[in-house]
């Protein structure tokens, strides 16, 4: 299985820096890979007191029999991961509050390919950093899967997200996060924050919530942040070029509609 390289951050040490109320409940924290889970992780760390963050695994459907401690009602605790909706997941979560955050299929598949062409990810990716693969090759990699190596967006998609909506796990775009988060000031983002944060069951936000949030979300606390990637030789575009954007939906029809894009 392919690994992932990343310094360690500094976020437990900060976080005594701060007055932390006990979680009262399990809380997971659920991502689509590659779409901000370093930011949103991050930045729930500064709210909880170490003692109840549950480290001993990124967790993901293969491991969860040997996790499920991270969700016993009698010992809460924040954990967090990538992992796929199944009859599994759902029983041993069903006492667990718990989000998913995705990010728009657009600008997933060129975040994706940028992390794949660093050295950040450990894997078989000799053929696609030969240098005789072109951006728009890669870029329809990511969405159509690289065979045993990478899924298709569709199933990344199906099983990391959509597969969890209606069943009390709360919606994150990526995009909305990272708004608030550079508008920390604004009334706005006190209200965009309440409710994000409600999930762990605090009466309110702390006065000094603003300085949690920009600690939690500070890009040299994250190996994974897109300028932190190293190695990297490809030029990416800024924006998905339409023809591939077409492509998303081709593949994925009505994706982007159900994750509130559209």
């Amino acid at each position: 299985m392919p690994r992932i390289l990343a310094k360690p951050d500094t976020l437990d040490d900060l976080n005594a820096n701060f007055e932390q109320q006990p979680l009262k409940h399990n809380v997971f924290l659920n991502s689509v890979p590659k779409s901000g889970t370093h930011l949103i992780r991050n930045i729930f760390r500064m709210f909880v007191p170490v003692s109840q963050h549950y480290t001993k695994s990124f967790i993901q459907l293969p491991e969860l029999q040997q996790h499920q401690q991270a969700f016993n009602p009698r010992n809460p605790e924040l954990s967090w991961g990538h992992l796929i909706f199944s009859d599994v997941s759902a029983m041993v979560l069903h006492e667990t509050r718990k989000l998913v955050l995705v990010r728009d299929p657009y600008d997933w598949v060129i975040a994706r390919a940028r992390f794949f062409m660093s050295d950040n990810f450990v894997g078989s990716t000799d053929v696609i950093r030969s240098g005789r693969i072109t951006v728009e090759e890669l870029l329809n990699l990511m969405v159509f899967g690289i065979y045993g190596l990478a899924p298709t967006l569709e199933e990344i998609y199906t099983h990391n997200a959509v597969a969890w909506l209606g069943s009390g796990c709360k919606l994150v775009r990526f995009e909305d996060l990272l708004h608030h988060v550079k508008h920390l000031n604004t009334e706005a983002a006190e209200v965009y924050f309440t409710d994000l944060l409600g999930i762990l069951g605090h009466e309110s936000l702390p006065t000094d919530w603003r300085e949690r949030v920009r600690i939690g979300a500070d890009p040299a606390q994250s190996g994974t942040f897109r300028d932190n990637l190293s190695g990297i030789t490809m030029d990416f575009p800024k924006e998905l070029p339409d023809l591939q954007k077409q492509i998303v939906d081709y593949a994925v029809p009505g994706l982007r509609k159900i994750l509130g894009y559209v």
